[in-house]
């Protein structure tokens, strides 16, 4: 499981008029890992709740900004020697066994918590870049 963190198209495009293709990319990637710093940071403290050893934690990584469908995009990823990967998806939707397990949700409870959080790290990237 990921998360996709993606750049705002109409905002992007305004910047890139102004001052040029490559810089407003730039920009926007700044921007971009920006924001996913912010989301991870409020990903953990979700995380904290229901930590055991911590690997799921310590395992987190941000790719490096891409293009996905046509969006600059930033993904949230698990990866690391413990493998937690494997189970991310398990703690979010629960299981046949274990339906509601202590961490259900908090991916997605963690993206409309750190939503304006998110949003204003974009917008002082963007204003610290111009």
């Amino acid at each position: 499981m990921s998360v996709k963190i993606k750049g705002d198209k109409a905002l992007v495009a305004e910047l890139e008029r102004r001052i040029g293709k490559m810089k407003a990319q730039q920009l926007s990637d700044k921007a971009l890992k920006r924001g996913a710093q912010v989301f991870i940071k409020e990903l953990e403290r979700q995380f904290e709740s229901f930590k055991k050893t911590g690997a799921s934690i310590e395992e987190m990584k941000i790719s490096e900004p891409m293009w996905v469908a046509g969006v600059r995009t930033v993904k949230v990823y698990w990866r690391g020697p413990k493998e937690r990967y494997q189970v991310i998806h398990l703690n979010e939707f629960g299981t046949v066994q274990n339906p509601n397990p202590k961490g259900k949700g908090s991916i997605a409870r963690t993206m409309r918590i750190a939503e304006n959080a998110y949003r204003e790290a974009i917008k002082k990237a963007i204003r610290e870049g111009i």
